[in-house]
């Protein structure tokens, strides 16, 4: 959180520029000062395929719990497809095709709507601050799996049933 506050010049200039248009009303040092702490939350790959299932599932934990209204959801996948995976997310989206949302930390966590939460972890990061594995890892299950959300030949959960037979 420390490094994120003394280093994060982009994001702070990011802030500034929205406060001028009036998109943040807020005092800029304290929405990034809540942002930076958000960052730093100490999460695993289980944790993270966890809150990718609840998203998957429309909102519900594992014990069939709402925790995340269906609205909250779909602007939250949305946010993710077009921006999750920062300056890398529009080739991202063309190759993978899957919601995510990838941290500084190696973590990067993917929704397939409806089917399951994804996640995957190592801390070596390329040029774009993406961990280099987790995004191998992510286009070959996309492609393997078909779960591009726009593969006109993804056949929905059953190609997820073929691989989980826990589904």
């Amino acid at each position: 959180c420390l490094s994120e506050m003394k280093a994060g010049n982009r994001h702070r200039a990011i802030c500034h520029l929205l406060r001028s248009h009036g998109v943040i009303k807020a005092d800029p040092d304290t929405v990034l000062d809540l942002y930076f702490r958000q960052c730093a939350i100490t999460v695993n790959a289980i944790d993270l395929a966890t809150i990718g299932a609840c998203l998957a599932n429309m909102g519900e934990n594992l014990t069939g719990e709402e925790v995340f209204d269906v609205n909250a959801v779909r602007l939250t996948l949305s946010v993710m497809f077009t921006c999750g995976m920062h300056d890398y997310a529009g080739n991202w989206a063309c190759e993978v095709g899957i919601p995510a949302k990838g941290g500084i930390a190696g973590g990067i966590m993917g929704v397939i709507n409806r089917q399951l939460g994804i996640a995957c972890y190592s801390p070596r990061l390329d040029r774009k601050g993406n961990s280099v594995r987790a995004v191998r890892s992510f286009a070959r299950l996309s492609d393997e799996l078909g779960l591009h959300v726009f593969d006109c030949t993804n056949a929905g959960s059953a190609v997820a049933r073929a691989y989980l037979p826990c589904w």
